[in-house]
């Protein structure tokens, strides 16, 4: 389904494409097969697994247009929920030289729920293009030192699997950080890793657990000592929690790589904002201050759901049932109907209604 096709099919196909604009030969591909688009990349589910009561493990085969991707980078996966196109940002965490891509989702949000209890074998999700800095150099450095904490191990595991499958010839340490024994993410693909691996060392820290683990504890600097003493000299790649990153980072300075985004500059005309924001399900409403629509929900008395705060991880999107929006990145003004957009970087031009 995914093969290529031949050159005269594919030749075939690009004039019929030509000739079925505007809406292209994708929109009618789909209607057979959503796997046989060309310009969207698109992924089939062909295994679910759960690992841990909150989380699962889907593997996702991707259709023929995906790029392949670096180790440490994310995909923003799309799913239609209630008829409403929803995306996320989630890390693969298979080796980068795999043809299929694994993505371990924690439950804690709308798409993430929807990931945990109703897609199955035989789904179909969009993806994205790969995005993000948070990657190996070229060069790899002689010793690396891994560390995640609870579902930040994905970016991470795939560095180790990657490395691993280039036969890395120093000094591999994974720390990984879990509440206890039944929150470990991976335990026996990471054992056997370092089996396959004499260089990979996996240490596992509980931070909850009086017993068990390697570790016990927050992360501190006798950690450091006990997983990698050769830690001065070793490239350092950190993803999990904030306090586990910011703890990280204190200790380690510039030499830690971490997934993290620098906010954009963003400025708010607050002054001259006009009309009035109404949240349609919760039955909220009040006048535009100017800021954007998260902040303005919150304000009014509402939770959504959000990440970054800064237009990257998707998780605030909300549909816009009606009035125009400015995305404060892009200073795009945008007054379509029904339109998904994302609450931390969406103010209003005027009277907006938000399906929240």
């Amino acid at each position: 389904m995914t093969a290529l096709l031949p050159k005269r099919v594919r030749r075939l196909a690009s004039l019929a494409e030509a000739l079925l604009t505007p809406h292209g030969m994708d929109r009618y591909l789909e209607l057979v097969d959503p796997m046989l688009v060309r310009r969207e990349v698109r992924g089939l589910v062909t295994a679910v697994r759960k690992q841990t009561p909150d989380s699962v493990t889907l593997t996702v085969q991707p259709s023929r247009a995906w790029p392949g991707f670096t180790a440490g980078q994310y995909v923003r996966l799309q799913v239609s929920i209630d008829g409403v196109r929803r995306t996320r940002c989630y890390s693969p965490c298979g080796s980068q030289y795999t043809g299929e891509l694994e993505f371990t989702i924690k439950e804690q949000g709308l798409v993430s729920g929807h990931l945990n209890r109703e897609i199955g074998v035989g789904s179909v999700v969009g993806l994205s293009t790969p995005d993000g800095t948070f990657t190996l150099p070229a060069t790899r450095p002689e010793r690396v030192l891994l560390i995640g904490g609870g579902s930040g191990i994905t970016p991470v595991l795939a560095m180790a699997r990657t490395l691993v499958d280039e036969g890395h010839p120093g000094e591999i340490v994974f720390l990984l950080y879990s509440n206890g024994p039944s929150d470990v993410l991976y335990r026996t693909e990471l054992a056997e890793l370092a089996a396959r691996h004499p260089g990979l060392r996996v240490v596992h820290a509980y931070t909850h657990a009086k017993t068990g683990g390697d570790l016990r504890g927050f992360f501190s600097p006798a950690h450091l000592e006990a997983a990698a003493p050769w830690y001065r000299d070793a490239e350092t790649f950190v993803c999990g929690p904030k306090p586990l990153m910011d703890a990280v980072r204190e200790q380690l300075g510039e030499r830690v790589h971490t997934e993290e985004f620098t906010p954009p500059a963003l400025t708010f005309d607050t002054g001259n904002a006009e009309g009035q924001v109404r949240f349609k399900r919760s039955g909220r409403e009040c006048a535009n201050s100017g800021k954007p629509l998260l902040e303005q929900a919150e304000e009014a008395g509402l939770s959504p759901e959000h990440g970054c705060r800064m237009g990257i991880c998707f998780s605030c999107t909300q549909l816009k049932t009606a009035g125009r929006v400015r995305n404060a990145k892009t200073g795009e003004v945008s007054g379509e109907e029904d339109e998904e957009i994302q609450l931390c970087i969406s103010v209003p031009v005027g009277d907006v209604e938000i399906d929240a």
